[in-house]
């Protein structure tokens, strides 16, 4: 009964419920398929048994009733030899033939019904056996795919990433010091050499030059 009982709770047990209190799902997927193969297994074994008890007992019938026929006529000779006695014992040995028959039989019957019942809890295994396969890979993929996004999505909202921005404005603010501080050492432009100075030297000689030509021009042209 022990194993009956344990096909009907896995074709009657809820999957959710199941993969809810499970720490890894995909584990337990597996462990539930290998739990119905196992209990497959163990339940076509049992119905193997219980068939080959059945052969056993209607081979037994055939031999009780043929020791029947046997005490039946060996009660016949006796009687007809004047043995009433031995007449008598032979039916009461034909009667015990009989009755072991009889519940022979009996238990083969029942063995029958068991087998039925054997029979449907098999076909209801197997049908949940195969669409628990089918099933497999696809629950597996969709487990392993929300576990996925899950992970992305704790990972982006999570302090990991916040850390990481914060990081990338501090360096960004470093680049934006460092380009500053290159900025400003273009001010002003590039610093006065001596060769700049003698050139301003030459530059107002020859304006002043220029000048007093001018000047000399205007006082000639005035006289």
């Amino acid at each position: 009964m022990g194993i009956f009982s344990r096909t009907r709770d896995i074709i009657a047990a809820n999957m959710t419920d199941l993969l809810d209190k499970a720490e890894d799902p995909a584990k337990m997927i597996r462990m539930i398929i290998m739990e119905m193969e196992e209990t497959l297994v163990e339940v076509r074994a049992s119905a193997a048994r219980t068939i080959a008890d059945q052969k056993e007992m209607r081979r037994a019938v055939v031999r009780a009733e043929a020791a029947q026929a046997s005490w039946a006529e060996k009660a016949e000779l006796a009687l007809s030899k004047g043995r009433e006695d031995l007449a008598t014992a032979a039916l009461v040995e034909k009667s015990k033939a009989k009755a072991f028959a009889d519940a022979t039989l009996l238990d083969v019957h029942a063995l029958d019904e068991s087998l039925g019942g054997n029979e449907t809890d098999i076909a209801k295994l197997e049908t949940k056996l195969r669409e628990a396969r089918q099933r497999q890979n696809a629950l597996i993929a969709r487990i392993e795919s929300a576990n996925q996004r899950s992970k992305m999505r704790a990972m982006y909202k999570g302090p990991r990433i916040e850390d990481a921005f914060a990081k990338f404005e501090i360096i960004e603010r470093r680049a934006d010091m460092a380009e500053g501080h290159a900025d400003a050492m273009s001010l002003g432009g590039p610093g006065r050499t001596l060769d700049d100075e003698f050139a301003d030297l030459r530059q107002n000689s020859s304006i002043a030059d220029e000048l007093a030509a001018m000047k000399a021009r205007l006082n000639k042209s005035e006289g």
